[in-house]
């Protein structure tokens, strides 16, 4: 009898386990820090960098549209209000590249950038070298 519920026991561990493997795996709540930036940390989550920089968004905007088209990327949407813009490009391989700025303040701009339908961290961070580079 004890035997049995020392086997139970362990399945229970096991079966807990999975289970928290799974809601971590389904949810995607991994956040990797891959940097600083002039305001705070950039972060890669859900498949978006994000970072917030203390520039207003007209400048931030006008940095974005130049890195996209430093990078060569074909820019095929673009829409801009006081509140945030959003600007979609595409590279040569046909992957869309989206670029999501929001005024947190009047002095500072939250960008978000998604490479491809899942994101691509390394391509996401190019981007926003190339528009921290035009913000200097």
């Amino acid at each position: 009898m004890a035997k049995r519920i020392s086997t139970m026991r362990k399945q229970q561990v096991i079966l807990a386990g999975l289970y928290a493997a799974a809601a971590v795996w389904l949810t995607g709540c991994i956040i990797a820090a891959v940097g600083a930036g002039a305001a705070g940390t950039v972060a890669y989550v859900k498949g978006d960098l994000e970072v917030i920089e203390s520039k207003k968004l007209d400048v931030v905007y006008d940095a974005t549209k130049k890195a996209l088209k430093d990078l060569e990327l074909s820019i095929s949407q673009d829409t801009k209000d006081q509140i945030g813009a959003t600007v979609i490009a595409r590279d040569s391989q046909d992957k869309k590249v989206t670029v999501k700025l929001t005024a947190v303040t009047d002095e500072s701009t939250e960008i978000s950038i998604r490479f491809g339908t899942f994101g691509n961290e390394a391509k996401s961070t190019m981007v926003y070298n190339k528009i921290k580079e035009n913000l200097k």
